[in-house]
């Protein structure tokens, strides 16, 4: 297929992207405040005016709802709202939704946003709360299973049990993103460190050790999509939806449950993605992977086909997904390093990143880039953006 029929098949782009500053523990502004500062930021950095929006799909995992951007923007008319109920993945997943209302001639500017205050809470008590938790919470949560640490390390051990992947191999993936969260002046984690740190950090949840694990933070970011006649006078260069995709596993309630527990839910997307988007992998210059655990990146590498099953250590060695690497990965520092925003951070990134602003971390020529959404117990979401 044609580079120009591929094109004409494109119906949003991501016009505008914003962010707050980002810090560790209990913020001392309201998730709410935060959601709004960013989803401002989003409006004004696309040229908009709050009013302008018509759509809206605030996050499941936040306390912000569509009433509250009405009420704080002053929205006369909106036409759309929604909310996607994926935890990690319904960032992207929300690209897809927004894609496709706007598609349907329904909205023109669809605003995605979403905040954390830094609060944990009783992660007992959300789990029973969650419907996509209620067998976990029912059945495992009392042997001990309580967080998502609990819940996805029988992954990363059956993983190194069935290929030999090492521990070692995982700290490669948190020391790249800790390396690359160096350039990013708003990221949290501004100490670089090493395997060897890595190796001695504490255990969590065999095989996760400390730094493993994404970060517990506060902060929001947001992005609009709108209507591809509308991006071409806007403020910014355009960045289209190519494509977009999302996919459950099996036994999408219990991982223990589950016929292959090396397979995420992103394994059935990755090729309806790329056959959308008439790209290979080798044309993704730069990618944004959910990195809630290191094992998590490695796994969705490979269910994404940049490597074969087994291969994600091999990959993730010798810095091919660092800057100047093959693919280079989370050039923000990712939920290990710069934040953990529910991935709503990874879509600013690459949207930066195709319009060529990525600062230091710049990834040269950036033409075509890839990212994706983890969420609950294996949902998998992904989206291909290109530059203008």
């Amino acid at each position: 297929m044609s580079a120009s029929t591929l094109a004409a098949r494109e119906v949003a782009a991501v016009t505008g992207v914003g962010e707050t500053a980002y810090g560790r523990g209990a913020a001392a502004r309201s998730s709410l405040a935060l959601q709004l500062e960013a989803a401002l930021a989003a409006v004004r950095d696309a040229g908009l005016q709050p009013s302008d929006i018509d759509g809206i799909v605030p996050s499941s995992v936040g306390s912000a709802t569509a009433e509250d951007v009405i009420e704080n923007f002053g929205i006369r008319d909106l036409r759309f709202s929604a909310t996607v109920p994926m935890g990690g993945a319904s960032a992207v997943a929300g690209l897809q939704l927004a894609n496709a209302v706007i598609g349907a001639g329904i909205c023109r500017h669809v605003l995605l946003v979403v905040g954390r205050d830094g609060r944990s809470g009783n992660i007992g008590a959300r789990l029973r709360a969650t419907p996509q938790f209620r067998t976990v919470a029912e059945f495992e949560t009392p042997a001990g299973a309580f967080a998502p640490v609990e819940l996805y390390a029988p992954m990363a051990r059956r993983h190194m049990l069935t290929y030999g992947t090492r521990s070692e191999d995982l700290a490669h993936i948190a020391v790249t993103m800790r390396q690359h969260a160096l350039g990013n002046p708003n990221a949290v984690m501004r100490r670089p460190i090493t395997v060897a740190d890595h190796q001695a950090s504490r255990l969590i949840a065999d095989p996760f050790r400390l730094l493993d694990c994404s970060l517990e933070s506060h902060g929001a970011a947001a992005v609009v999509v709108s209507a591809r006649a509308a991006a071409a006078d806007l403020r910014q260069p355009a960045v289209h939806l190519m494509a977009c995709a999302e996919g459950h596993p099996d036994s999408p309630s219990a991982i223990t449950q589950r016929p292959d527990l090396l397979q995420l839910g992103i394994a059935k997307a990755a090729q309806r993605v790329f056959d959308q988007a008439g790209l290979t992998r080798a044309d993704i210059d730069v990618a944004a992977i959910y990195d809630c655990f290191t094992y998590i990146v490695l796994c969705q590498l490979e269910d994404l086909g940049f490597c074969a099953k087994g291969e994600g250590a091999a990959f993730v060695r010798d810095g091919r997904i660092a800057l100047g690497g093959q693919l280079p990965v989370n050039t923000h520092g990712g939920l290990l390093s710069q934040a953990h925003m529910v991935g709503m951070n990874h879509i600013v990134e690459l949207v930066r990143q195709l319009r060529g602003q990525g600062g230091v971390n710049q990834v040269p020529g950036a033409r075509f880039g890839l990212v994706t959404g983890y969420g609950d117990l294996g949902d998998g979401s992904v989206a291909i953006l290109r530059k203008d």
